[in-house]
């Protein structure tokens, strides 16, 4: 499928001293599918002007607003296909309605919004008007999480007993957020943040990885949430135990106070036959391990994957892909969903791309959490 032309893009984020912009950015144009065309960069009209310099876009598409994007870009012939939402977690729901409103489908940043009551009206927005919702759950793109994913759903492994997910950070083991650090200090503060500190910037990694590798639904947790660092807000450090559909148990950790971690992602799934062991920091080896016989190394790229996985390779195995690659996967099939929807196909999301059901259970997973902290004890998801 093809519309003969790029897709146009329109950003909301990604200004100057911005982190996620930017590679969302890269990752989108990675594959020569969609082009950054035009965005409200930054809350300061000249920020999102100079930005607008710097990504080489028509001077007069660096708007001083969202809004002004959006009322803008609707009338143009040449606008904006959809829009991607690189903000603090505040902005998301306003961000993602205006575009809705305006017929403009949305690929957002995750969490898809700053509280659970705002992730069920997203849904509704979202479902309601059939647009594509896409969410960069970045983990859910790498070749090797999808190669797990395929072994858990074929049944490989036999009944899933165990599983264990860890997210952990160092890089906020001091008050960063009282320097002037710009993503230390809109992670450190609720209003702009959420709810949710560790639990809402990493931990809704580590609860989606657990859901979309295994298979199964989280149903009950029991968690502990702490303050490590003096006189911060939000939770930096949280482990908990989970309770999953198939009866099996598992457990999350997730922090930013893990002094000497830079991104350690780890996923472990004990099955009655074996398990897989996949770590984000050495992504392109997926280790499965077998109760009666040699363990296995699956490499990237190799001609033995699945083959949904080997059509995501853009390279020979050997020739490592990482972080912008599985960003660039979630934004290519983002792509080829929004032009089958342009083409008159309804619900052309596919499964493996995170959308707004994830954004919802993202969310409840942050409610329950704080829940079982404050009540020291099982919740029902």
């Amino acid at each position: 499928m093809s519309l003969g032309r790029k897709l146009r893009m329109g950003m909301v984020g990604g200004g100057k001293g911005a982190f996620i912009g930017p590679v969302h950015r890269i990752a989108a144009e990675l594959d020569g599918k969609i082009e950054l065309v035009a965005g409200a960069f930054s809350q300061s009209p000249e920020r999102s002007r100079e930005a607008g310099i710097a990504f080489h876009i028509d001077p007069a598409r660096a708007y001083p607003s969202y809004q002004a994007m959006i009322d803008a870009e609707r009338n143009r012939a040449d606008g904006i296909d959809f829009v991607v939402i690189t903000t603090p977690n505040h902005l998301h729901l306003p961000i993602a309605r205006a575009a809705i409103t305006a017929d403009i489908p949305v690929m957002s940043d995750k969490p898809a919004t700053a509280t659970y009551e705002e992730a069920l009206e997203l849904e509704t927005l979202v479902k309601k008007s059939g647009l594509p919702y896409g969410l960069t759950h970045t983990y859910a793109g790498y070749q090797l999480v999808r190669e797990a994913r395929a072994i858990l759903a074929a049944g490989a492994l036999g009944s899933i007993r165990k599983v264990a997910v860890e997210y952990l950070q160092g890089w906020l083991s001091t008050p960063l957020e009282g320097t002037g650090h710009k993503q230390a200090e809109w992670r450190a503060d609720p209003a702009r943040s959420g709810k949710g500190g560790s639990i809402g910037d990493i931990g809704t990694h580590a609860f989606h990885l657990v859901e979309y590798v295994s298979g199964l639904k989280v149903t009950a947790i029991n968690a502990t949430l702490r303050r490590v660092v003096p006189g911060r807000v939000l939770d930096d450090d949280c482990n908990a135990f989970l309770r999953m559909s198939n009866g099996s148990a598992g457990s999350l950790a997730c922090s930013q106070i893990a002094a000497g971690e830079i991104n350690e992602v780890r996923i472990r799934i004990y099955g009655e036959k074996g398990s897989i062991d996949w770590r984000q920091q050495d992504p392109n080896r997926l280790v499965v391990k077998w109760l009666d016989k040699p363990e296995e190394i699956h490499h990237a790229s190799s001609g033995y994957l699945t083959a949904g996985v080997r059509a995501l390779s853009r390279t020979p195995a050997g020739h490592p892909e990482g972080y912008l690659e599985a960003f660039a996967v979630l934004y290519s099939e983002f792509a080829d969903a929004l032009i089958a929807w342009k083409q008159g196909e309804k619900n052309p999301v596919p499964a493996t791309l995170p959308g707004i059901e994830a954004g919802v259970r993202g969310m409840r997973f942050i409610e329950r959490v704080i829940e079982s902290d404050q009540k020291q004890a099982w919740v029902e998801f």
